[in-house]
């Protein structure tokens, strides 16, 4: 058992780096798209770096899935040295890890409509005049095509390990 859940931990530390990856090696080229939008809508090119958005892997786009994969890293082996007390440790992670991938999901799916939230907040009627969508389809297409493909196996990957593990824990 401890083999299979550090097996499923060891592979979700790696689903969660390889976003960060991607991010710091094309995040550069996203955002130099994503403020030629910005002057093509007639916006200063700085308001998004102002307002803490970012396409690269600075910031929380690193530390949080950094800190994720590291964490199962530990657990993992923790899990590889025997440790039987980690059992209901590796409940709170395998819960932790599907609902966790979970939010990250959703505030993908939920991206525009927080990105204009964010920018009507700051009361700034330049930034309440962003095309978002716009923004962000500019700012997507800085990444290769292949990138979403990578995504959709991450998430498949830590929802399935996530399930998979909670069921080794019930079934052991």
């Amino acid at each position: 058992m401890n083999t299979v859940i550090a097996a499923i931990e060891l592979t979700a530390a790696a689903a969660f780096v390889s976003m960060p990856i991607v991010r710091n090696r094309y995040g550069t080229a996203a955002m130099a798209g994503a403020e030629a939008e910005l002057a093509r809508q007639g916006v200063r090119t700085t308001a998004l770096r102002e307002n803490g958005m970012r396409f690269d892997a600075s910031g929380h786009e690193w530390w949080a899935p950094g800190g994720i994969a590291t964490l199962l890293v530990v657990m993992a082996g923790l899990n590889l040295a025997g440790f039987d007390w980690l059992r209901p440790v590796n409940w709170v992670v395998m819960a932790l890890l599907f609902l966790g991938n979970s939010v990250i999901v959703y505030s993908n799916l939920t991206a525009v409509q927080t990105v204009r939230a964010a920018f009507a907040r700051k009361n700034d009627p330049e930034l309440a005049r962003i095309d978002v969508p716009a923004l962000l389809a500019v700012a997507e297409s800085g990444f290769p095509a292949w990138t979403w493909m990578l995504q959709k196996v991450r998430n498949t990957v830590v929802f399935a390990g996530a399930l998979l593990g909670s069921a080794v824990l019930v079934l052991a």
